[in-house]
């Protein structure tokens, strides 16, 4: 309570018995306590309207920096869309084009590679050890005819 010791408490209340009297001392000390009291809530009302000032000054600067930050996220919306530059790069992997992220009017919509498969024949020759330019002279036929086929090894 204001740093004063027990004895100083002491001094001055054997001198408020002395200046005041016996009779109108509990009337001043109650008129003390009420006045002690008027002032610390009136000092705790300013304290925590102060507080409040700060706490609103602080919450206007967090909401500005987080306008800041909407504002340069929403300049930078239309130049880059994440999603759509992932997109493109699977499209151009899958389809064997680099860079390019548009697709070709002929390009198939299953996404599945066009890899030729070979004629029956083809698979006989290679399960029979033919070599592999006789494979490739038998590709050359033109689809809907025969390939001619000689003595089988």
């Amino acid at each position: 309570m204001l740093d004063m010791s027990w004895g100083e408490v002491m001094l001055i209340g054997g001198v408020a018995l002395i200046v005041i009297g016996p009779k109108d001392l509990p009337k001043a000390l109650r008129t003390l306590g009420q006045i002690t009291t008027k002032v610390r809530r009136m000092a705790g009302e300013f304290q925590s309207q102060f507080n409040e000032a700060i706490r609103e000054a602080e919450l206007e600067e967090v909401r500005r920096d987080v306008e800041g930050v909407k504002r340069t996220v929403d300049s930078a919306r239309p130049t880059f869309n994440p999603v759509d530059a992932i997109r493109n790069e699977i499209r151009s992997a899958v389809e064997g084009r680099p860079g390019s992220g548009s697709k070709d009017a002929g390009a198939k919509e299953t996404g599945s590679f066009d890899v030729p498969r070979p004629t029956p024949g083809q698979q006989a020759d290679q399960m029979h050890g033919a070599p592999a330019h006789a494979a490739v002279e038998t590709s050359s036929t033109t689809p809907g005819t025969k390939p001619e086929t000689g003595p089988t090894p």
